[in-house]
């Protein structure tokens, strides 16, 4: 059975997921635990306002590479990131999809670890 996130757990695993992953990654260097929840909080802010645009505009190109071009949208999500918060610095394009794909993985499974 699912659970209704509140917004506070929701930015909790999102910060745990951001946290985690710049760990992980040797490009991606984040200051504090802190900074971590203002990284929530932009990601947040961009995936609601930002991608769904980008999304639309290179709906053909994510067509013909069958979803993968949304790895792309998610590096420049993440850059536009990296530009506005100071306490984030991400090394590279490819570190980006990468810092991407590893919060998207940590989220989903901190969720489904949260159902049980």
């Amino acid at each position: 059975m699912k659970r209704n996130q509140s917004l506070i757990t929701r930015l909790i695993i999102s910060s745990l997921a951001i946290f985690i992953s710049g760990w992980i990654l040797p490009g991606v260097q984040i200051d504090s635990f802190m900074t971590t929840i203002g990284i929530a909080i932009v990601l947040g802010l961009l995936n609601i306002t930002v991608k769904p645009l980008l999304v639309f505009i290179t709906l053909p190109v994510t067509f013909v590479t069958l979803g993968l071009f949304l790895l792309i949208i998610n590096a420049i999500i993440i850059g536009l990131a990296d530009q506005w918060i100071s306490g984030l610095h991400v090394s590279s394009t490819w570190t980006a999809i990468l810092f991407s794909f590893l919060i998207s993985t940590f989220t989903s499974w901190m969720y489904k670890w949260g159902d049980r």
